[in-house]
Formats: C-alpha cells, structure tokens, sequence
C-alpha cells in the first residue's frame, strides 16, 4: 500500500480549483459527559494548548481533569445545546456556505470553501480530504480566530502540516495568520454594535471580552494579548468613544495560573461599585456564538453583574453569518488570494485535453 495519498490512475487535465479551509476550534458531537470527555481529551492534549511536560500532563489531565470536568461543562452545554446541534457547528455551516455563495460571484475561477475544526468533527483531517477530491491545487486557510494565537492559529498549522506529510501532491498553502486589524472586519464590528444600539438603547460602557491565556504565553511572546487590544482600541475609535465608555476584559480563566488581566468576571464584580449599572458586552475574537459566548458571558457573567447590583446587562451577539461578516471574510479571501489564477480577471479554463496528451507523452518516452 502506497505511504503517501494519492488517486489510483490519477487523470491529468483533471478540473482543479482554488480551496478555502475555514477552520475554528470545534465542539463537542453532544451535550453529553462522554462526548465532551472525547472532546476534552483531543483539546486538552495538544502541546500548544496546555504547555506543561507530558508526563506530568497526563497525570493531572486524565487522573483529575477528565473525571470532573466533563460532566460539569455537560450542564453548560445542555443550556445552550439546539434542535439542530451544537450552536458553533451550526453557525459555522452557515458561514461555510454564505462565503462559497459570495466567492462563486466574486472568483473568475472555480473555488471550494470546505469547514473543518481544529477538535472533533468535521476534522481538519476530512476538510483537507474533501479538498484534496475537489482537486484542489491551491488552498487558503482561513482559520477564524481574528487574533493570532501560538494555541489557536498555530495548532491548525499544525494539524494542516500533518497531513500534507501525507499527499502525494502537495498544493501550494496560503494561511491567513490574523486580521484583528483588518479595516473590512472593525467594519463589520462596529456596524453590529451600532445596529444593535438602534434596536436598543446604548448602555453606559461598552464591554470588550476576549478569551483569555496564561499571563506567561505574553511573557514569552505570543501577540494576542496586544492584538486584542488593538482590535479593541480600533472598534472603539470607529465608534467614536471615548476611554470612559469602553473596556477591554478576558474571559474563560482555567486553573491556578495567572491569566491575562482584567478578568471578566472580576470586572462584573466590580462595575456597579463603579457606578456603571448598564453594560453592553461584545466578543470580538469569537467569530461565531459558542459556549464561552451564549452560556460565559450571556448566563455566568450576566448573573454576576446583575448579582453585584447592576441593573442592565446586555449582550451583542457575535458576527456570526450575518452579510457583513460575510462580505468581510470575502474580502481577506481575495486578499490573499491575490496572484493564483482562480482570482485572475484573465482566467482561462485549463486545456485539458492538451494537458492529457502531454503527461500520455511522458509516460511514453519514460
């Protein structure tokens, strides 16, 4: 059997297209301990997520972590949990097939927009597959996460490096590594917020949530933390606020390290005694409304502040497949895609038949 993946009589001249892998961090197959077992399990075991030595990993992950936690977070999930799936895998599709909709009218050439996640299911596995028999020749990859991150946008390199180890024909690879600060996507920010304030009347601050590291991943280089606050600081300039209506807070702290500061949490603790009784609280490094966004913020961090004495906590929800997010993602397609013949004005359809008789000659001569 042949180490490497390949098609059996493989015919040259095939139709090839340019591929779009969108990729985010996945999510249990249901709200149940078992299943988020699995997914913990996948998670939690990658070196770039949790940087602790192996053995001693190990240990506290399958002799602590995987015995408690899953039936606790089972509960979250069930919160949130729809008729048809998990909210992040099913915002998720919709966006995979609103961006193909938008660059089949936009791309001269053929292009395939294929979902995968980082954990669970569809994996980054199948959606490398699934473009490998499109024929894809050349692939994007646009993991959906705004703000770099060694234990996000690193992780889905990879994975996506590990399986082209795999193929026969290697494409030639494109990844979008942030775009935080991309004009198209503070765009797409501020118009959600202000959208929202038209349906609703603006609170007293302006909440920004990002998910949050360990403080030593800063110390040791990782730009997140400072991506997060440019993203913030740009979304707030284009909304034209001022430093007393707007903050920018971290989210989902896990274990006993110290994590980036302020803590969400904390800060919903805090504001009443602050005299800030209404808040709006928006996510912008979730491209779409998960867990950490619906039952974190909406239910926890709401129950906290509401608890500490405040009086109005609304949440904004996430981009999600709305047509400016959409049209957003589009344009850093383009971007970067700029230069393969797909996006080319002058795109021509391959001669395939030419292509054909040409490999028939080779093997010929050989």
């Amino acid at each position: 059997m042949p180490k490497f993946k390949g098609k059996e009589s493989y015919v040259h001249g095939s139709d090839a297209c340019l591929g779009v892998l969108i990729t985010n961090l996945g999510t249990p197959a249901a709200p149940t301990p078992k299943a988020i077992r699995k997914y913990l399990a996948e998670f939690l075991w990658d070196p770039r997520v949790v940087e602790i030595p192996r053995p001693i990993w190990w240990v506290i992950l399958h002799g602590i972590i995987l015995n408690t936690r899953p039936k606790a977070k089972a509960e979250d999930y069930q919160k949130i949990w729809t008729d048809e799936g998990s909210p992040l895998l099913v915002i998720s599709k919709q966006q995979r097939d609103a961006l193909q909709s938008q660059l089949d009218d936009r791309f001269p050439g053929p292009v395939k927009v294929v979902l995968a996640m980082r954990y669970g299911q569809p994996s980054i596995q199948a959606g490398l597959e699934e473009l490998r028999q499109h024929n894809a020749k050349r692939i994007l990859v646009l993991p959906l996460y705004p703000q770099y991150s060694a234990s996000t946008t690193a992780s889905t390199f990879d994975a996506i490096a590990k399986e082209f180890m795999l193929q026969r024909w290697m494409p030639e690879l494109r990844m979008v590594n942030n775009y935080g600060s991309n004009t198209d996507y503070i765009n797409a920010c501020a118009t959600k917020i202000q959208n929202y304030w038209k349906e609703h009347t603006q609170s007293q601050k302006l909440v920004f949530s990002f998910h949050g590291l360990p403080k030593r991943n800063l110390e040791l280089g990782d730009p997140y933390h400072c991506e997060c606050h440019e993203t913030a600081r740009l979304i707030a300039e284009k909304l034209k606020l001022n430093e007393s209506q707007w903050q920018l807070t971290f989210q989902s702290r896990f274990g006993k390290a110290e994590w980036l500061q302020p803590y969400t949490i904390k800060t919903m603790e805090g504001l009443p005694r602050q005299d800030t009784k209404s808040i709006d609280v928006f996510c912008p490094g979730f491209s779409a409304d998960c867990i950490e966004t619906l039952e974190e913020i909406n239910m926890e961090n709401r129950s906290v502040f509401l608890d500490a004495g405040g009086e109005s906590f609304n949440y904004i929800p996430a981009l999600n497949a709305e047509d400016v997010h959409i049209t957003a993602l589009s344009n850093i397609v383009m971007q970067h895609s700029q230069g393969w013949p797909e996006s080319s004005s002058n795109y021509q359809t391959p001669d395939k038949e030419a292509i054909k008789q040409r490999a028939l000659k080779l093997g010929a001569k050989q």
